[in-house]
C-alpha cells in the first residue's frame, strides 16, 4: 500500500496546491493520502471539506527580529518535529510532499531524519523559507513559475481544482448559485482567502457607480470582514450587489465572472488564468514582492491589468472596470492571452513525479 503525507497551510495558497495533488494522487491509486497542518491555518477547514484526513502539529513561525518568540524557536521546533515524525510513523509514508508554510519546515526536517523522500511544490515566483530548505534534499522539485530553487526545479505549473482545470459548470449555473442575474456584465472582487481590507474599502467607494453601470458584483470580503452592514443589494440598473464571506468553490466564482479584481498571490494568478478571466490585480505590497512578480509576465503579455494598491481608490477601481467592462473586444483578447500562458495539469504532472520517486525508493 503507498501512503503519501502531504505538508501545507496558512492560506490557500499553500492549502489548494495541497488539496489538487492529494485529489490527483488518489485519482493515480495511491491508497492513503494525509495533510498534516497547524490549528492555525485554513486548512483546518478546508482539508476536511474536501475529504481529506488532517493531522495538525504545533506552528512553527520564524520571527524575523529578535523577539520572545525567536528563544522559544528551538524548543518549539523540537516538538513539533517530534509530531511530525510520529505522523509519518503513524502513517507509514512512501514520500513527504510540501507546499509551504511554517507547518513544512518541521515535516522536511523530519522526513529527512527518517530517510523518507521528500517532494517540494513552489508556487511563488520568490521561493520561501521553508521551500527552500526542503528543496537542498528533496527528491523532486516542481515549480509554477521559473523560480529560482535549490536542486534541480522543473516548471510544472500549479495544481489546481479539477473544476477549475476541467470545469463543468455553466455561465448561468454559475450565476444562479450566486443569485446573480442571468445577464449583464460581473465583476468578481477578491482578496483571497482571508480577503484584502484595501480592495474592499476601494470597492465600497466604487459600487455604486459600478452598479448604475449595470455591472453586477460577486464581492468576496473574507471571513474576518464580513459584517451585518454587507447586505445584498439591486440597483436601479437591475445590477445586483452579492456579498460573501468565503466562496469555497472558486471555479463557480470564475465562471461567472467576466471581470476579476483580486491580489496577485500565484494561485489567484494561475486559476485565473487557466479560468480565461481577466483580472485587475492588486499586488500586495508587502514582504518580498512576490505578488508582483507572481504577475508580471501575464501583465505584460496582456492577459491582465496592473493597479499598484498606492493607486488604489474608489475613482481608480472604477475607471478601470468600467473602461474594461465596456470593451468586449479586449475582454475577449485578455482571456485568450491568459488561457495561453499556463500548464493546467500540474496536479497530475505533481502525482506522476512523487510516484515515481516512490518507485525508485523501492
Amino acid at each position: 500500500m503507498t501512503s503519501i503525507v502531504l505538508a501545507g497551510g496558512g492560506t490557500a495558497g499553500h492549502t489548494s496546491p495541497l488539496i489538487a495533488t492529494a485529489k490527483a494522487l488518489q485519482a493515480a491509486g495511491v491508497e492513503e493520502v494525509v495533510a498534516v497542518g497547524t490549528h492555525r491555518g485554513l486548512e483546518v477547514r478546508v482539508v476536511p471539506e474536501a475529504g481529506l484526513p488532517l493531522e495538525l502539529i504545533t506552528p512553527v513561525p520564524l520571527p524575523r527580529k529578535v523577539e520572545p518568540a525567536l528563544f522559544a524557536l528551538p524548543y518549539t521546533l523540537t516538538r513539533s518535529v517530534l509530531e511530525a515524525r510520529r505522523v509519518l510513523r503513524k502513517a507509514r509514508a512512501d514520500a513527504v510532499v510540501g507546499f509551504g508554510g511554517y507547518v513544512s519546515i518541521p515535516v522536511y526536517l523530519a522526513a529527512f531524519s527518517m530517510r523518507v523522500p521528500v517532494i517540494v511544490h513552489e508556487a511563488n515566483k520568490l521561493p520561501g523559507i521553508a521551500n527552500k530548505i526542503g528543496a537542498r534534499r528533496a527528491a523532486f522539485v516542481g515549480t509554477t513559475f521559473d523560480t529560482p530553487m535549490p536542486g534541480n526545479p522543473r516548471i510544472v505549473g500549479m495544481p489546481m481544482d479539477r473544476r477549475i482545470t476541467h470545469p463543468t459548470i455553466t455561465r448561468a449555473e454559475a450565476r444562479a448559485q450566486f443569485g446573480l442575474a442571468p445577464t449583464g456584465p460581473v465583476l468578481l472582487v477578491s482578496g483571497g482567502s482571508q480577503g484584502a481590507v484595501a480592495i474592499n474599502g476601494a470597492l465600497r467607494d466604487a459600487r455604486d457607480e459600478i452598479l448604475a453601470a449595470g455591472i453586477q458584483i460577486l464581492h468576496v470580503l473574507g471571513p474576518k470582514n464580513m459584517s451585518d452592514e454587507h447586505v445584498g443589494v439591486v440597483a436601479d440598473s437591475g445590477a445586483r450587489y452579492v456579498p460573501v464571506a468565503f466562496v469555497s468553490d472558486m471555479a463557480a466564482a470564475y465562471a461567472a465572472a467576466d471581470l476579476m479584481v483580486g491580489r496577485a498571490g500565484a494561485g489567484t494568478v494561475m486559476e485565473t488564468a487557466v479560468s480565461g478571466l481577466p483580472v485587475i490585480f492588486v499586488p500586495l505590497p508587502w514582504g518580498n514582492g512576490e505578488q508582483g512578480r507572481n504577475a508580471a509576465a501575464l501583465v505584460e503579455a496582456g492577459g491582465g491589468v496592473l493597479l499598484p494598491e498606492s493607486e488604489l481608490t474608489g475613482a481608480s477601481l472604477r475607471a478601470r472596470v468600467l473602461e474594461l467592462c465596456s470593451d468586449d473586444g479586449r475582454l475577449e483578447s485578455m482571456s485568450a492571452v491568459a488561457r495561453a500562458m499556463y500548464p493546467a495539469d500540474a496536479a497530475e504532472v505533481m502525482a506522476r513525479a512523487v510516484l515515481d520517486v516512490v518507485r525508485r525508493k523501492g
